[in-house]
């Protein structure tokens, strides 16, 4: 269920979310989509290593936020930069599905969903 809400609100929030700027201006919401981007490339591993069988589920959540977004230059690279440190991070701790990778995978859920409301909250047109 809450996989599902998060997925959700990443697509809505990604759609409202104010256009961007000059070329490689930051945006003020720039740090949070940069958080969000890691916590969807730290779901993609650990939803996959826990059998979840979304195959690649959590890369084209990343791909639409990008594709709704349409960072250029610095902002997209540091936009894919955190969906990798998320993803390299957690294979570098985690081989298999642990309770531990359970809890993690429920709080960045939580935390994906939380930034994505506020997103929509703060800057939604």
């Amino acid at each position: 269920m809450l996989k599902h809400a998060l997925a959700a609100l990443i697509l809505i929030s990604a759609c409202h979310l104010a256009p961007a700027r000059a070329q490689d201006a930051a945006a003020p919401f720039d740090g949070d989509l940069q958080r969000l981007a890691e916590i969807l490339g730290t779901l993609h591993y650990l939803r996959g290593i826990c059998g979840a069988n979304e195959g690649a589920k959590w890369r084209n959540e990343m791909q639409a936020l990008i594709d709704a977004e349409t960072p250029s230059g610095d902002r997209r690279a540091r936009m894919i930069a955190g969906f990798n440190r998320g993803y390299n991070g957690f294979q570098q701790t985690y081989r298999t599905c642990t309770p531990a990778a359970s809890v993690a995978i429920r709080r960045y859920i939580e935390e994906g969903s939380k930034i994505s409301r506020d997103l929509t909250a703060r800057y939604a047109n």
